[in-house]
């Protein structure tokens, strides 16, 4: 064991098991230097360090990231793959090809503040960090910052439900311009299944039984998403329009996706599109997003900053209002978190209690009044 130093930097030079471990402690202090080497010791001792984790620490942050998506192919999810490559963007502007190690926690609240000047809210923030995290725990350099990281408080809602009202001038918005027509049938299908945009998006066609009316849903963000969903008149009536469209390009394969992957030309009268006609149609990949579309559309219908996600909300809650059981909800949304299901039991509590007013204000009609008997009641003597 030794301690040496480097310019201002002081190093250390340990054996642990016959293994050698040569690092810098990232400090000039001789006091925080020992402490630091007692840290690393520690850890070697407990396997917690190797050549492999110090190495890494020496990585840019760039190729660190890149290591880390490469690691996690197996491990993921397509969709899951691709959201966590969109989560490090702003992870590579900022760090850029700074090592690992140089990564401190006041770099870490930097980076956050910064992204906090550019509207960034705090569930995006945690999910930025959260990858963060796991780059840094996979060069085992987490456990020096952990204590001066913690998540940010995030909102207490999971989502965004319509009123009857606002959903049927969504609906109807919708149907207005033909570059719609997309996230349109996505949206009804949302509404008649609870199917996640992910979910519909990897839908082909040997997952839909027009005849035995049922989804099937067997890409998900989790196991627990893979199911059998009944499909009812609407959105078989959607899925048909699908199928006629596609049609329209030759034939369907079972192997082909049911929102395939198509090139548009819009057709203008001035700035308003009249029509379009598609250059280029591919069933053998499925669209890659509708969401210009859908902020468009919902921009045109009143309800700026309504996710598509939103939609599955919508569609739980009308399920629990109607009393439908916590098993069925999950049966047919697939994966609910506990916050979600004791959301959804509060609103059919409330449902229920909406109904027993109605009952209550039948019996006033009647003639019962409930305030001449609870004023009376205030006015009795208790007994002693």
């Amino acid at each position: 064991m030794a301690l040496y130093k480097r310019n201002k930097t002081w190093h250390t030079h340990f054996f642990v098991n016959g293994q050698r471990f040569r690092q810098s402690l990232e400090t000039s202090d001789w006091r925080e230097a020992q402490a630091n080497e007692k840290k690393l010791i520690a850890e070697a001792s407990d396997g917690k360090l190797t050549h492999n984790s110090t190495t890494m620490a020496r990585q840019p942050f760039g190729q660190a990231a890149d290591d880390y998506v490469n690691a996690r192919k197996l491990e993921l999810a397509a969709a899951s793959q691709a959201k966590e490559k969109q989560l490090l963007v702003q992870l590579r502007i900022y760090f850029k090809q700074e090592p690992l190690k140089a990564i401190t926690a006041k770099r870490i609240t930097d980076y956050r503040a910064w992204r906090s000047d550019q509207g960034v809210g705090p569930a995006t923030l945690n999910a930025e960090l959260g990858i963060l995290r796991r780059v840094l725990k996979r060069a085992k350099l987490w456990a020096r910052v952990a204590d001066d990281v913690r998540p940010l408080k995030e909102p207490a809602t999971i989502g965004r439900a319509l009123t009857e009202e606002d959903k049927q001038r969504l609906l109807k918005t919708a149907v207005m311009r033909p570059e719609w027509e997309t996230a349109y049938l996505a949206a009804i299908l949302c509404l008649n299944t609870t199917a996640r945009s992910c979910e519909l998006k990897s839908l082909q066609w040997s997952d839909v039984d027009l005849f035995a009316r049922t989804l099937t849903i067997r890409t998900s963000k989790t196991t627990a998403g893979e199911r059998v969903v009944p499909l009812t008149d609407v959105a078989v009536s959607a899925l048909a329009r699908l199928r006629r469209r596609a049609e329209g390009f030759g034939k369907v394969e079972q192997s082909h996706y049911v929102f395939a992957a198509f090139v548009p030309k819009f057709t203008f009268s001035g700035k308003k599109v009249i029509g379009y006609n598609v250059t280029g149609f591919d069933p053998t990949r499925h669209v890659n997003s509708w969401r210009t579309a859908w902020r468009t559309l919902t921009k045109k219908a009143g309800l700026p900053g309504f996710r598509f996600h939103d939609l599955r909300h919508c569609a739980i809650t009308q399920l629990a209002e109607g009393g439908t059981s916590d098993s069925t909800i999950m049966a047919i949304a697939g994966h609910v978190s506990r916050r979600m299901l004791e959301r959804y039991s509060h609103v059919r509590m409330e449902a229920k209690r909406t109904a027993m007013e109605a009952l209550a204000v039948s019996t006033k009609t009647a003639g019962y009044d409930t305030s001449h008997d609870t004023n009376v009641e205030t006015l009795r003597t208790r007994p002693v």
